[in-house]
């Protein structure tokens, strides 16, 4: 069973270091493909001596499916490059390998840090994730930014034990940029599929999106910090449709 490790980069020298690091011990071959970053994302990756490739971005579902493509080996493990493997599931791939699965497909759950603290609750764990598939039976779909892994034909689907551990954001700042970024590529794919915005609706997800994440997720259990992703991601639901408002009117 050989894996190739597969994760798309832009600027990410504070993260891709603690990535491959996790992924050493069970890929046979890492391959970063790269958005022509400007800090020391290269120079972190030559260091570990991994694949190292650029191509323009075009979208995130399609950088990854062109990350898929270019892996070399049949399985293919996809990890963003703010994740990487705890020590239990670093060893449950590796028993993996030992035991050659066939027409599988393999999920597992991942749990976020917010800020310095890990969060169990808020709609964010265990937020299950497929990332370990055979690359010949599995392309990313899903709607930008928000991709998603999607098998292409019928896999047993089985699920490991271990967390991929995602350091998602570092300070408040970091959510809000990262809320600015999303919430405009969103928009846009929105538009694109003649998705309709009115104040209206703005008002009813933006206070569906804070009761769902801080009353039935329970995000009222992870503290001070669930109370900011509720009024956060309520926050990013508004720019969304805002911005997919602002695109109706200036069409």
């Amino acid at each position: 069973m050989k894996i190739s490790g597969v994760i798309i980069t832009f600027n990410e020298a504070r993260n891709i270091a603690r990535c491959l690091e996790s992924l050493q011990e069970v890929c046979d071959e890492i391959l970063v493909l790269d958005s022509f970053s400007t800090d020391a994302t290269q120079q972190i990756c030559q260091t570990f001596g991994v694949r190292f490739e650029q191509n323009t971005f075009e979208g995130h579902i399609q950088q990854k499916n062109e990350a898929l493509k270019r892996a070399s080996h049949p399985w293919a493990l996809s990890l963003d490059a703010d994740e990487a493997l705890s020590p239990e599931l670093k060893q449950a791939i590796c028993s993996l390998k030992k035991e050659q699965p066939q027409n599988s497909a393999f999920t597992f759950n991942r749990l976020t840090n917010y800020c310095g603290q890990w969060i169990h609750h808020s709609g964010w764990y265990p937020d299950t994730k497929l990332r370990l598939v055979t690359k010949a039976d599995a392309q990313w779909g899903g709607i930008n930014p928000h991709d998603e892994l999607l098998p292409t034909s019928q896999l047993s689907v089985r699920h490991l034990k271990g967390d991929l551990l995602h350091y998602s954001y570092y300070t408040k700042a970091d959510h809000f940029n990262q809320i600015a970024y999303f919430s405009t590529i969103a928009a846009k794919e929105l538009f694109e599929r003649r998705v309709s915005s009115s104040i209206v609706k703005i008002t009813i997800k933006v206070m569906a999106q804070f009761i769902k994440t801080y009353f039935i997720k329970f995000g009222f259990l992870d503290g001070l910090a669930g109370w900011h992703i509720a009024v956060r991601s309520a926050y990013a639901t508004q720019q969304k449709y805002h911005k997919l408002r602002k695109l109706w009117q200036n069409a």
